[in-house]
């Protein structure tokens, strides 16, 4: 089972597969929208302003490229202009898998000057491939309706698909993602997405990306420092986007990504961003005589107490582990982090000295309160051996009596 399960995790796994799609086309630098609406007999559509998949002939396959992605796993849809050689995640990693698990699913395509229209059931094609009205807009849209014969319930869920969709947007600066639930039974009531009565709506859009996706973590807390520390690196088949501010709470919200992807599990980028997180603000506390060379280095999870933070990696292959897939394995990863946040920390820290402050401040107060509940433990577990120690003669006493 490609999308993990047939519950409700992998019904939904279906609409962020089309989605991911778009969002490539986004990342690609052709598309700045996309839209997805919950459909009231149950479909879903997800259209986007992108490229639109290739409707030309394959050369091997002697069939429309839009066919061929719909109907071969990892076909892709970003084809070579000469070789239709699959040339990058772009549309049909997953739709595939959303063809063949539907019992109905329809494409959509605006592109070379036409809108073309092709109609699948159980990821085979019913229609064939046909050429309809003139239009002068690009992109795809695809609608489907899941098996339920294959998935244990086909109820949408409406604020599991708005948190990814959410995520995602603030995972990709500007572009805007909109959600909408045509559900007659789900319309909006007071206080939520759109007016009472109507279809439930919600738009996202972030031009401040990952920094954005920080102050919302922070919104309900108390910042410690008033700028959110902002920063990303490029290398060969790498990038990486890290956005960080401290609150004045105790708890850590560190959550990381790679490829979009929620590393629920963390990985090598995690690892990566502790270690030099970790380094710096030591390093750092000690030149500027914030900690005594005597001191004991503050901990990682001093450092990090009441930081939120965002860690997002791109790569061109990556390693996904763990009992959910949602560990990222990349060796590379976890240096092309640590000399990012190395790099750029370092350089915030040294422009922003005031704010420094404040932060190696937070951490060595968790250092103090870490110490002073150990001390506190060790004080109650030397009283409970003395206590105990002294109840055999207590005991041997009353025997004797």
């Amino acid at each position: 089972m490609y999308i993990g399960s047939t519950g409700e995790r992998g019904l939904h796994h279906l609409v962020y597969e089309v989605v991911d799609n778009a969002v490539d086309e986004a990342l690609a630098g052709y598309c700045d929208r996309i839209d997805v609406t919950l459909l009231a007999d149950g479909g879903v559509r997800v259209a986007d302003n992108g490229r639109g998949i290739p409707v030309d002939e394959h050369p091997v396959e002697k069939r429309p490229a839009v066919e061929v992605v719909l109907t071969t796993l990892h076909a892709g849809g970003k084809f070579d202009g000469k070789s239709y050689a699959v040339s990058g995640g772009l549309h049909g990693v997953g739709v595939s898998v959303v063809n063949a698990l539907s019992v109905r699913l329809d494409v959509e395509i605006r592109r070379d000057g036409y809108v073309w229209r092709q109609r699948y059931e159980r990821s085979h094609p019913v229609t064939p491939l046909t050429r309809d009205e003139a239009t002068g807009e690009t992109g795809t849209t695809i609608t489907f309706w899941p098996d339920p014969a294959i998935f244990e319930t086909t109820d949408w869920d409406y604020e599991t698909l708005s948190r990814r969709l959410q995520e995602m947007a603030f995972l990709n600066r500007g572009l805007a993602i909109n959600l909408t639930d045509e559900r007659p039974d789900h319309a909006a009531i007071e206080g939520e997405d759109g007016e009472p009565g109507q279809p439930r709506t919600v738009r996202y859009r972030y031009e401040g990306g990952i920094a954005d996706f920080v102050r919302h973590l922070n919104a309900s807390k108390e910042p410690v420092h008033s700028t959110v520390i902002d920063f990303g690196d490029e290398g060969a088949g790498i990038s990486a986007e890290i956005a960080m501010q401290w609150n004045s709470s105790y708890a850590e919200s560190v959550h990381t990504f790679a490829n979009t992807i929620n590393t629920a599990e963390g990985g090598t980028h995690e690892e990566g961003f502790r270690s030099a997180l970790t380094s710096i603000v030591n390093r750092y506390a000690k030149e500027q005589k914030l900690l005594r060379e005597k001191d004991d280095n503050l901990t990682g999870e001093d450092v990090r107490e009441g930081l939120a933070a965002i860690i997002h990696v791109k790569l061109a292959n990556p390693q996904f582990e763990g009992q959910t897939k949602t560990k990222l394995g990349n060796t590379e990863a976890k240096s092309f982090v640590q000399k990012a946040v190395n790099d750029h920390l370092r350089d915030w820290f040294d422009r922003n000295p005031g704010e420094a402050k404040d932060i190696i401040t937070k951490a060595t107060q968790a250092a103090r309160a870490r110490i002073a509940a150990r001390q506190a433990r060790d004080l109650t577990r030397r009283k409970g051996l003395l206590e105990s120690s002294s109840l055999p003669g207590k005991l041997s006493d009353c025997q004797s009596g």
